[in-house]
């Protein structure tokens, strides 16, 4: 299938990182630290957004004092309802950026991909969706039931969406503000934001592609996530973008010359056949 080119050329001047944590004493200066000196190295203007969601250790206390080491760090308290997609809501309302990366907290993620994000953004692409699961991507210490899980729920929702996307599920993304705009409203409070937010993208028509991230499991502290608790919640979220795809009549579609679903880069689209 021939690549259509990407549509957004507006040249991108700051970018927002937005880190959702809570109880995350033991990590969150790391990843801020670590984070800032790569965005730096490279000379990317940023803001690094830390919203505090409740934590009952001393979460936002290291934040506070990180500020004077770190003078891009925005940290921010969620003092209303908690939960991981009420915090990143509550950041995307706050952000100066005209791009954002959804980021964890626990260094899971790799800052280099940030730099990788940021980059294809200025290529034009309104989304970049980082994968696991394709050539020169990679997962470090994935518990083996949650690896289960989580493909055969990428499985699913590819075939739901007839997308060539198989990492979903993962929040670690980059979006346009325009896209964050245009994928409101939001629905999901918890987790099941990390499906909402692709699939409205993918669903309303902005360009997206995909590049290899890596991924390690936390070294410190305790996940947050609860399969058990999130199954229901992710179901009526990719039921409810589904019914969004096939029954709006396209009322919420991005302003854009074209209606069709871009397909993956090309330099990445071979790895995925």
């Amino acid at each position: 299938m021939k690549q259509q080119p990407p549509m957004s050329k507006e040249p991108l001047q700051l970018l927002s990182v937005v880190i959702p944590a809570r109880n995350e004493e033991g990590c969150i200066a790391a990843t801020v630290e670590h984070l800032h000196v790569e965005l730096r190295l490279h000379g990317i203007a940023h803001e690094i957004v830390v919203v505090d969601d409740g934590s009952t250790d001393e979460t936002w206390s290291v934040l506070h004092n990180l500020t004077s080491r770190v003078p891009t760090l925005k940290p921010i308290q969620n003092t209303g309802e908690h939960g991981f997609g009420r915090a990143i809501i509550l950041a995307f309302d706050q952000i100066g950026g005209d791009a954002v990366v959804v980021m964890m907290a626990d260094e899971s993620d790799d800052c280099r991909d940030v730099v990788r994000y940021w980059q294809v953004l200025n290529e034009g692409w309104d989304a970049v969706f980082g994968s696991r699961f394709v050539r020169g991507g990679g997962v470090i210490d994935y518990p083996g039931h949650k690896l289960l899980i989580n493909r055969m729920a990428n499985f699913f929702l590819s075939l739901l969406f007839h997308i060539r996307l198989n990492d979903t599920t993962n929040a670690f993304k980059a979006y346009r503000r325009k896209v964050i705009e245009g994928c409101r409203p939001f629905l999901s409070p918890h987790f099941n934001l990390t499906v909402e937010l692709p699939l409205k993208t993918i669903v309303r028509g902005y360009s997206w592609t995909v590049v290899p991230i890596t991924w390690r499991n936390r070294r410190s502290g305790i996940s947050k996530l609860s399969i058990k608790e999130m199954g229901s919640r992710y179901l009526f979220i990719a039921l409810y973008c589904w019914l969004e795809k096939y029954f709006s009549r396209d009322d919420f579609k991005a302003d854009r010359s074209f209606a069709k679903e871009l397909q993956p880069a090309a330099e990445v689209q071979s790895k995925l056949t």
